[in-house]
């Protein structure tokens, strides 16, 4: 069985598409080689709380100069989202030369470095029977997960990510001690030239997939409202909300597990938002019941209590990129409808009238998205599809029933429509800045963003 037939052996054919066997399975096929490999640049977001776009921008040119030994790498600033900058990836890179000494890593551990990451202890599965800190590495991927933990060598699937410098011997990696986090292998031929954001202008900086900027542009947050960021770990949207409100308003943030709850937190003191407040708790159950009124403003919340609710719901996660190890079953896939149903449910409660309800995934499938659009329409009365601004993505895809004026207020995000291609400096330089945004707004992450508005009682 293939891993297509896998994911829509149930109706749902239209877990992928509604467009027919054929078709979705040549659809399928189609993305995943694009999500193995990264998009075409690296999107940061610029936190406009503490700096200028511009001042920003000049210190992260100084920055990548020093990372890249000199080489001139262009940043552009996008010309719809002022407060996003786009740095391209340069790659894949094929004249590296292999060495003897190898790693094996593991395949988050291979995605993060493919997006210009280096390779922590804990990623490492695999190392030489005799590398020893200073050697120079070639670095792989398990993308099957098959190689044992502490092995001295690997001869399954693994895909080559470029070499780098170990900082410490195999024996210290694998010393049975309390486990090491910092950085085993330092990448300094990687097979995709991208930028290294560990510990890089942390307080003005957000690393950020242009479509998940996108969504808070659409949500439009204003001065002195109250949001609801639902599903909001690691906190990269609820921080883009308190900057868009300049700091002005109240924030919630929730998520059910405790340390990401902790990550939001951090990372709104690191940006210097004061307005947000994050708790730990179950989204499904965010709805106040007995309708007494929670004089410390925590979780559960009363009806009508948010002038505007942003929904990045848990999803499959079939639009993350890079992904080389295709894991997916039917059951996970088909799973994620029954919550995402649930937690809509609270939000359209917890709603004011006139209050605006924007629901995003990093996902593809029409299950999770046109199909719950066409959910929400038939069992919300109250709720009217809305128009989005900016609109950068593609129009939503047929199948779920709803009418083309319903599909082109929808923006997905799908970046199998656009060919893998190599990127080197040459190619930077004799391209023209209008071609260079399209290819930034189409070769990204997939996602999906609808927008809604409750409408007024009358």
């Amino acid at each position: 069985m293939s891993v297509f037939d896998t994911i829509s052996a149930s109706n749902p054919l239209t877990v992928v598409s509604a467009l027919g066997k054929q078709e979705a399975e040549r659809r399928f096929e189609t993305l995943l080689n694009h999500l193995s490999h990264p998009p075409s640049f690296t999107t940061v977001r610029v936190n406009t709380h503490l700096a200028s776009v511009q001042h920003v921008k000049n210190l992260l040119l100084d920055e990548l100069r020093k990372q890249f030994n000199g080489l001139s790498v262009p940043i552009l600033q996008h010309p719809d989202l002022q407060d996003v900058l786009l740095i391209p990836i340069i790659g894949p890179r094929r004249n590296i030369k292999k060495q003897q000494c190898e790693a094996v890593v593991g395949a988050q551990c291979g995605n993060a470095v493919l997006r210009g990451a280096h390779v922590y202890v804990p990623g490492i599965v695999s190392a030489s029977k005799f590398m020893k800190a200073g050697d120079v590495i070639s670095v792989y991927s398990d993308i099957k997960g098959k190689c044992k933990k502490g092995a001295k060598e690997f001869d399954g699937t693994k895909v080559f990510l470029g070499n780098g410098i170990s900082e410490l011997s195999r024996k210290e990696i694998f010393n049975g001690l309390p486990e090491l986090k910092g950085i085993g292998i330092r990448m300094t031929e990687p097979i995709y030239l991208s930028p290294s954001f560990d510990n890089v202008l942390p307080n003005y900086l957000f690393l950020q997939n242009l479509p998940s900027a996108v969504v808070t542009h659409v949500l439009d947050p204003q001065p002195g409202e109250k949001i609801l960021d639902l599903c909001a770990a690691p906190g990269g949207k609820t921080t883009h909300i308190a900057a868009l409100m300049h700091d002005q308003g109240e924030v919630i943030a929730l998520d059910k597990i405790s340390n990401k709850v902790e990550k939001i937190k951090q990372n709104a003191l690191l940006l210097g938002l004061n307005s947000i407040k994050a708790f730990c708790f179950d989204g499904t159950k965010a709805l106040k019941l007995d309708m007494v009124k929670d004089a410390e403003g925590k979780p559960p919340f009363l009806r009508e209590s948010f002038d505007r609710i942003l929904l990045d719901a848990p999803c499959s996660g079939m639009g993350q990129r890079p992904n080389m190890a295709c894991s997916w079953t039917l059951k996970e896939v088909t799973s994620y409808q029954p919550l995402q149903r649930k937690l809509f449910t609270v939000a359209v409660e917890l709603l004011k009238p006139g209050g605006v309800l924007v629901y995003s995934t990093c996902t593809i499938t029409l299950a999770e998205n046109e199909e719950q659009v066409a959910w929400a329409l038939a069992t919300f009365p109250c709720l009217q599809l809305q128009p989005q601004e900016p609109q950068i993505g593609g129009e939503g895809m047929m199948g779920a029933g709803l009418s083309f004026e319903q599909l082109k207020q929808l923006q997905r995000f799908d970046p199998s429509v656009v060919p893998v291609r190599d990127t080197d400096i040459a190619s930077l330089g004799d391209a023209r800045i209008e071609d260079t945004i399209w290819l930034a707004n189409k070769d990204c992450i997939g996602f999906f963003i609808a927008k809604f508005i409750k409408c007024k009682s009358t």
